[in-house]
């Protein structure tokens, strides 16, 4: 399957240090998932170098709309970490379109 990892990036005013521990958190679930054989992804991953070559600040006109846009091609969702608005938008997607949703790397079955 191919699986998307959502998990908070910017959600409750995370510092710079945030930014970077989380999608290095989202990573490492991604790792276990393709170790399952699958085929992880991850919105933040796609956006951000997008984003950076963007003249000015294109953070909100990139980030959820690509992030959404991967949803919907994914087969099923691993929604990690904390709160997070954006996340839990993705998660949406998939609960409307009743594919899997799993919140743990152990419930997910490999390929």
């Amino acid at each position: 399957m191919w699986i998307m990892v959502a998990g908070p990036y910017t959600a409750g005013g995370a510092d710079a240090a945030m930014r970077a521990a989380r999608p290095a958190q989202m990573n490492r679930a991604a790792l276990a998932l393709f170790r399952l054989g699958h085929v992880p992804v991850i919105g933040v991953n796609m956006a951000l170098p997008i984003i950076a070559t963007a003249e000015g600040d294109a953070f909100d006109e990139v980030m959820m709309p690509l992030s959404l846009a991967l949803a919907d091609r994914c087969d099923a969702v691993l929604r990690i970490g904390g709160g997070s608005a954006g996340a839990d938008a993705e998660l949406a997607r998939f609960a409307a379109a009743g594919k899997p949703v799993f919140r743990d790397v152990g419930e997910v079955p490999p390929a």
